[in-house]
């Protein structure tokens, strides 16, 4: 599909140099190492949750995660607004997202069907300066090379929202024939600032909404229990996406926190992986 005028910026990296490293060949090793040997038994996800701190923090979960999941050419990734600019249901309208070591095209295709089913914004504001995406680019680039993805970026959001926006993005994926195709990406990280023992006490209530592949649990546990996980939107959104497209289950796939790095345990962030098959 020929690419249309609205399709010929490119986003510049946000965060590079801050959360990953700056230079090419400093952030392919930084992958590579995180990724390790692709075990055998990589699996046919539809989704996968990942982390987005820096890589120092969250990188290793993120490889570990992206690892177990067989390559697909196509991918959308929803993040939260962590900015507040921009609109709160907004797609990426750049061509490409630059990198260190090279580009990350849009999938034209999947962009323009996604704002015609699922009533999103093409506008660049939410993502000019937002990472919850970008941090993703790298491990999605080094699994599939020449992949395509569409960047999401989703504020706050009624659970009516939630279901209107997914169903609207599941519809998309099926009128591009790909549900094969795409990998569906939430990225989000889990509490914030609370002692270890506490995050992980209450991701666990998340987690396990998240391993049954309950988008509507998830939302209303997080909302109830005031669980400081930033991406729930977003997560909510991948996970009711990926029961309409056929997933039955998910599995984590490795918990963590920031103070396992920095020897802090009495104020965190907790970090998960998890796929859903």
């Amino acid at each position: 599909m020929p690419e249309s005028s609205q399709f010929q910026e490119l986003r510049r990296p946000a965060v590079a140099g801050r959360f990953y490293p700056g230079d090419a060949a400093s952030l392919e090793r930084d992958v590579r190492r995180f990724l390790g040997v692709p075990p055998p038994d990589q699996v046919p996800a539809r989704m996968v949750m990942v982390p987005h701190a820096g890589y120092i923090y969250s990188g290793a979960i993120a490889g570990e995660t992206y690892a177990r999941v067989r390559p697909r050419a196509r991918a959308i990734v929803l993040g939260p607004n962590h900015t507040g600019l921009g609109s709160g249901r907004s797609l990426s309208p750049a061509a490409a997202w630059e990198l260190p070591g090279g580009e990350v095209r849009t999938d034209v295709e999947l962009t323009e069907l996604l704002r015609e089913h699922a009533a999103l914004d093409a506008e660049p504001l939410a993502h000019l300066r937002e990472h919850a995406i970008e941090v993703q680019l790298p491990f999605l680039r080094a699994t599939s090379p020449g992949s395509r993805f569409v960047a999401i970026c989703l504020a706050q959001l009624s659970m009516d929202a939630c279901w209107r926006v997914a169903k609207g993005i599941a519809a998309a994926v099926r009128a591009a024939s790909a549900e094969d195709d795409v990998l569906l990406v939430a990225s989000t990280d889990m509490s914030h600032y609370v002692p270890a023992d506490v995050a992980s006490r209450e991701d666990a209530f998340a987690l396990d909404r998240v391993q049954a592949l309950d988008g509507e649990g998830l939302y209303h546990v997080v909302r109830q229990r005031h669980i400081s996980m930033c991406g729930y939107i977003p997560t909510t959104v991948a996970l009711l996406v990926a029961r309409e497209l056929g997933a039955e289950r998910a599995e984590l796939v490795r918990y963590g926190n920031s103070g396992e790095t920095s020897g802090d345990l009495t104020s965190v962030v907790g970090y998960a992986g998890a796929v859903g098959l």
